[in-house]
């Protein structure tokens, strides 16, 4: 039964909303803006309207790994970590294209918002915060991340027996952005707000992104 849930997490995780609801209007997210799978891609290509419905569907996906499935097989918070995991994996690495997805930063929060709702709000802030204040999706992103397994040991003294889990996911989070690192230290990386169409294809930014 474990590996059910687990599998399950896994498959609910790899649904591609962003690329759905491109595709639905005619559009291949994969060959537009950045190439990325996620929400904030098909916001610069396609706006608001389109982004947060896929982006509250991703939230969505992690939270009904940790709240609804893993307690079909155990009801134990590592084990919920764990389908929280699996579906931010299929969020990245969707069988259903050839094993691309999003960067599982929406997926994430929805894991962290159904076992650590006080370090989900603090990464909430920061993220936020650093968006409105630097106006990089991706800084606000890896902050955020890195911020959550510090937030979960000071508010959640009881979660610091598996908090090495924490660790693991924002590492994850962090590892997924390393091409965004990488253009963000050479000055490439675009601000929030920037339309994917607007810049083509053809740049280094979309390039590196794809990688």
């Amino acid at each position: 039964m474990d590996a059910l849930a687990l599998v399950l997490s896994y498959l609910l995780g790899a649904i591609p909303s962003s690329y759905l609801i491109a595709r639905a209007k005619g559009v291949d997210l994969r060959r537009e803006g950045s190439g990325n799978l996620g929400a904030t891609n098909l916001y610069r290509v396609m706006g608001w309207k389109y982004a947060m419905p896929s982006a509250l569907f991703d939230i969505g996906k992690g939270t009904v790994a940790v709240l609804a499935i893993a307690p079909l097989a155990r009801p134990s918070l590592l084990f919920g970590l764990g389908c929280g995991l699996a579906a931010m994996l299929g969020h990245m690495f969707s069988p259903f294209l050839k094993f691309k997805g999003g960067k599982g930063v929406a997926t994430a929060a929805g894991v962290v918002l159904a076992l650590s709702p006080l370090a989900f709000g603090t990464a909430v802030v920061v993220w936020v915060g650093l968006v409105a204040a630097t106006g990089y999706v991706s800084v606000a992103s890896i902050s955020a991340a890195a911020v959550y397994p510090l937030a979960v040991y000071l508010f959640q003294p009881h979660r610091r027996a598996t908090i090495w889990v924490d660790i693991a996911l924002a590492a994850l989070i962090i590892w997924m952005h390393r091409s965004n690192i990488r253009r963000l230290l050479s000055g490439t990386e675009n601000r929030f707000g920037r339309r994917g169409r607007e810049e083509g294809r053809g740049g280094a930014a979309a390039a590196e992104e794809r990688s």
